[in-house]
């Protein structure tokens, strides 16, 4: 038995003549609200709240942000308003310590990153030899190794310390 697979899930059905559901509550929405404002409030106060509640009915209803509804972008800049944001970069100049000046004078290496097929293969190799050092059950090949993988201080983590 064959079952057929729905195609264009992401068109909404247009219910209310060209209109979809959504479109029709929100050009709805504002109109009564337009109505509500122009009974309430006297004509000249009035007309400034009319206007910019049906421009926001018709962009919620029509208007697409990169291709993405109005509501969400909305939405979105709502977030964006109320909560708290993270700032990382700081461009404070620390000043430099003897031990890095010191550091600098020997003519520290520069780090120079080793280029492998895997990073994750090579940390966890130098760990599993870490361990075996503390352990006591390395032999003189694991510490030449290990040796050998001792990171580079560079003028960066010399300015650092």
């Amino acid at each position: 038995m064959q079952f057929q697979v729905p195609q264009f899930i992401e068109v909404e059905d247009r219910i209310f003549g060209p209109l979809t559901f959504r479109q029709f509550v929100y050009l709805g929405g504002g109109a009564g609200f337009s109505y509500i404002l122009f009974r309430v409030l006297p004509l000249f106060v009035a007309v400034p709240f009319i206007l910019i509640a049906a421009a926001l009915a018709l962009a919620l209803a029509f208007m697409k942000i990169n291709g993405r509804p109005f509501n969400l972008a909305l939405e979105y800049a709502f977030y964006f308003i109320i909560h708290s944001r993270l700032y990382l970069w700081n461009n404070e100049r620390k000043p430099i310590t003897k031990r890095a000046a010191v550091a600098v004078a020997k003519g520290a290496e520069v780090y120079v990153p080793k280029l492998s097929e895997s990073r994750l293969h090579d940390l966890a190799w130098s760990l599993d030899i870490k361990e075996r050092i503390a352990a006591g059950s390395a032999d003189e090949t694991d510490r030449a190794r290990a040796d050998s993988m001792r990171p580079i201080i560079t003028a960066r983590d010399a300015l650092v310390r």
